[in-house]
């Protein structure tokens, strides 16, 4: 269930550092996983490895003639939050479907753990399979004005619906907004790949830079089956 096609590909980890995302950089707080009680531990949210790092801030200059910069909603993930995470939205889906998430109907059961898994990583804890927040090279993020005011993209971050989809409002120009909407997209997405990043193909405020997912995509992209992952599941 949730099954993967990035898991395949193989991890020669390289070691890097996971370290504290700089305060140059907004972070959306309070945090919505530490405030729900993800086990966090030791660690945080705001935790990513230095070269990743490194390429935000080549993303944020781009940004710079907009006057915008990028806002930080979360990044590391320990396995044990992934496996929080998963099953809260799990359950909210339930919740909102009208469903007791304690006794559902296997067939139900399983359409609702095919949404969660439409957008989140499998918690696995297969070292080979880990899910990419869990490696500190993936990070979810939205564009904030000077002051640091988060900009409207037309559907918040973790939403369970057709809004997530990077190119909804390319596909639904009739939605209101729906112009500003796919150009704020678009110009996160043109600032984030031009840093080196690649884009969850469901969700448009996530991106990464080295793990699975990104190797994955960059040999969609390139045919050079030759890419592969440098950073695997990284613990504190």
């Amino acid at each position: 269930m949730g099954g993967k096609p990035y898991t395949q590909i193989p991890i020669a980890e390289c070691g890097e550092a996971l370290v504290p995302i700089p305060p140059s950089f907004v972070r959306l707080q309070p945090h919505p996983y530490q405030s729900l009680g993800a086990p966090y531990g030791s660690a945080s949210p705001f935790y990513l490895r230095i070269s990743v790092i490194a390429a935000l801030e080549r993303a944020q200059a781009l940004l710079e003639p907009y006057g915008w910069q990028l806002a930080i909603f979360d990044a590391y993930r320990p396995i044990a939050v992934q496996q929080f995470m998963v099953t809260h939205t799990f359950a909210t889906l339930c919740q909102e479907q009208g469903y007791d998430w304690q006794q559902l109907e296997p067939a139900i059961a399983s359409q609702i753990w095919q949404q969660v898994y439409q957008f989140w990583a499998v918690p696995s804890s297969d070292p080979q399979k880990p899910p990419p927040h869990s490696t500190g090279a993936a990070v979810d993020l939205t564009l904030a004005d000077q002051a640091g005011r988060p900009l409207d993209m037309g559907g918040t971050i973790d939403e369970v619906s057709e809004r997530s989809f990077p190119d909804f409002y390319d596909r639904h120009p009739e939605q209101t907004n729906a112009a500003c909407f796919a150009q704020r997209r678009q110009i996160l997405y043109q600032a984030m790949i031009s840093a080196g990043f690649q884009r969850h193909p469901n969700e448009w405020w996530h991106f990464s830079l080295g793990d699975q997912l990104w190797a994955w995509q960059m040999q969609q992209q390139t045919g050079q089956q030759h890419i592969i992952a440098r950073y695997g599941r990284i613990d504190l």
